[in-house]
């Protein structure tokens, strides 16, 4: 029996990415001037290069890492490129470039942390850095509200979200102060009406989590990152300790502060109306058009899908039919062209690198890197959770990216360093000896 090993696996499971993305443009150019372009196969070449590069990065510096997470990634990515040319070439091109400077920063990343455990003795520095980041939206000239919500700032002629940034540094605290602290949250925790209450002295630092959460509703008014970093929070809180009532108890605190703000901020409370009754006469078509529409499309799509490039997002004449398809909605454009197969597709490349992820935290040699990998992957799943969530009415919509999919530099530049980490936890793992 022959044994292929991981590098070799992973140049392998590239050479899908690069097909994919070859068939994608030239179902493009096919639907729009009926008739074949070699633009298809000198994309997919270019792409397969860039991803080529990264490979041999990674076969000299990480030799021992998951052979599979990067393929996926590049799955991801090919499929976004397609799907975002399909809808605005220009916006495609920007993508692309972001992609590149990704993989740049991908590739630098592993190697100013190749002994990522040293990001421990800084954790204190990271979360306030985190904090800043988050409020960074909020401070005047470099921020703004955009479609009800302080998610942006921009620095000259470039816009991004620091929100992507952030959700690392957190997960990096998390995981650091844990590792000290989880035996003590276990051994002297009380119990009170049938649950487990950890000492307040050690769980101060993790209520600052909570309060950070809260805070994102009310001053940024972010209902989806503060859904994402307080999840991740309770998952890794259920890894480090084991303990459920751990996980009860954080729950009841966010649904407690959900309510209480909800009910009295004006953005969060509209988020929730528009999401209870998005049909309602009155919402329809103002605040409920987004969802409505949305749900719409990925009706029309059925189990099959209109096929690919027939989904009408734009009103003839002008106008649009399907607001923001190239962030917040392309999910709902993927169920309309692709239908529920292609959709389901998608939502299984997440998951195998969710159970990547998880199967990294599993094989780590020490709590930190346990979880650091833990902390990542949760984060990333429910970033994936909140977005396709919201657009099929699961919950409350919110301006969360779909990771490599969704146009976004900030988001894909941020997915690579996650990925990044990632790979480092597991070439350690993996490392013979």
């Amino acid at each position: 029996m022959i044994r292929v090993s991981e590098r070799n696996r992973e140049l392998f499971g590239l050479v899908p990415s690069a097909l994919l993305l070859t068939a994608g443009f030239t179902a493009i150019f096919v639907q729009q001037s009926d008739q074949l372009s070699d633009l298809s196969l000198t994309y997919g070449a270019i792409f397969l290069g860039l991803c080529l590069a990264g490979h041999l990065f990674l076969r000299v510096a990480l030799p021992h890492a998951d052979p599979y997470l990067f393929p996926l990634v590049a799955v991801l990515a090919s499929f976004g490129l397609v799907m975002i040319y399909r809808i605005d070439e220009e916006l495609a091109r920007e993508q692309a470039q972001w992609f590149v400077v990704g993989l740049i920063l991908f590739c630098a990343t592993i190697v100013f942390l190749r002994d990522y455990r040293k990001l421990e003795r800084y954790r204190y520095t990271i979360a306030a850095v985190s904090i800043l980041l988050l409020m960074l939206p909020r401070f005047p000239v470099v921020g703004g509200l955009v479609n009800g919500a302080y998610l942006s700032i921009s620095l000259g002629p470039i816009t991004f979200q620091p929100a992507e940034f952030a959700k690392i540094g957190i997960v990096v605290f998390l995981a650091s102060y844990l590792r000290d602290t989880r035996q003590v949250l276990v051994l002297g925790a009380r119990r009170f009406l049938g649950l487990t209450i950890p000492p307040l002295k050690h769980f101060g630092p993790l209520l600052m989590v909570w309060g950070a959460a809260m805070m994102m509703l009310i001053v940024i008014k972010d209902l989806g990152s503060s859904l994402m970093f307080f999840a991740a929070f309770l998952a890794l809180l259920y890894v480090a300790t084991n303990r459920l009532s751990f996980v009860v108890v954080g729950l009841g605190m966010f649904a407690a502060g959900a309510w209480l703000f909800g009910s009295q901020i004006q953005h969060v409370r509209d988020r929730v109306t528009i999401w209870r009754d998005p049909f309602d006469p009155q919402l329809v078509d103002k605040e409920g058009y987004q969802i409505a529409q949305s749900l719409f499309a990925q009706a029309d799509g059925g189990v099959l899908g209109q096929g690919f490039g027939q989904a009408l997002l734009h009103i003839p004449g002008g106008g649009t039919l399907l607001p923001a398809p190239h962030t917040d909605l392309i999910y709902a454009v993927i169920a309309d062209e692709l239908g529920l197969v292609g959709a389901c597709g998608v939502l299984l490349v997440y998951l195998l690198i969710v159970e990547r992820g998880f199967r990294i935290a599993m094989l780590a040699r020490d709590s930190f890197s346990t979880l650091l990998a833990a902390g990542l992957t949760s984060v990333f799943a429910l970033q994936v959770f909140v977005i396709v969530g919201g657009v099929t009415k699961v919950i409350p919509l919110t301006g969360v990216t779909l990771p490599f999919v969704s146009y976004g530099g900030s988001s894909i530049v941020a997915n690579f360093v996650l990925l990044a980490l990632l790979l480092l936890v597991s070439d350690r793992a993996r490392r013979p000896g």
